[in-house]
């Protein structure tokens, strides 16, 4: 997938920014049949200014996608944080942009460690997590973290990821081999030679074929967990 297709006005025409009843900055993106299955995005520590294209591009394949700020979903935060996402993730299913039934949710670096932390367990309102390059080096026991994955996880990391230890490969490694211990349906992909950040054109670490990659690999797990119909 070729970012630099998604123009300013494609997002403007897309997007439609407002606030939680907690307080979160969301920004609404409507698919094109104007009603869609539930996509919750968590944006990496940086906000969401670099994941709107990746949002807007979620909506533009039918979904009704919700993008917010992942820093207000950090898994430190416990359950404080993990009810704010069930709120968010309910206010979503009721909006008439919405189609009845459960949400997938995507989170990117410190969002994506509190999708496995949160919505990975919400199999009432989730139906598959999908986490790049995630935050979860802080997990002091990765057993006991991924015995509580509920729903298919599928994980996308990049294998000299060093950015501030916080999503180093050995800490994928070792949660995979717990999940994989617990039976939880989860899918662990690595791109040997990317680091933090490998699908985003705003970084320098940006790896067009891995992002490429990553990006197909999100949809077929969107079309087997999240389909449009």
């Amino acid at each position: 997938m070729d970012w630099r297709i998604f123009g300013i006005s494609l997002v403007v025409a897309l997007a439609c920014a407002c606030a939680t009843m907690e307080g979160q900055r969301q920004t609404d993106y409507s698919p094109p049949s104007e009603r869609g299955p539930v996509v919750i995005l968590l944006s990496g520590a940086s906000g969401p200014d670099n994941y709107r294209s990746y949002a807007a591009e979620v909506a533009r394949l039918g979904y009704y996608a919700v993008l917010l700020d992942g820093n207000d979903f950090q898994s430190k935060y416990g359950k404080s944080a993990a009810d704010d996402l069930r709120r968010v993730i309910e206010r979503a299913q009721s909006s008439a942009k919405a189609l009845p039934g459960k949400a997938a949710v995507i989170g990117f670096s410190r969002g994506g460690g509190g999708a496995l932390a949160h919505a990975a367990r919400m199999s009432d309102l989730v139906s598959a997590v999908v986490a790049y390059y995630p935050g979860i080096s802080f997990v002091p026991g990765m057993r006991a973290f991924a015995a509580k994955f509920q729903v298919p996880v599928l994980v996308l990391a990049g294998g000299r990821d060093t950015y501030k230890n916080c999503c180093l490969i050995e800490s994928m490694r070792a949660m995979e081999a717990a999940a994989k211990e617990g039976g939880a349906p989860f899918e662990l992909v690595v791109y040997p030679k990317a680091h933090h950040g490998f699908n985003l054109e705003t970084r320098s670490t940006y790896r067009p074929g891995d992002a490429a990659d990553a990006w197909q690999r999100t949809t077929k797990m969107l079309r087997q967990y999240q389909p449009l119909r």
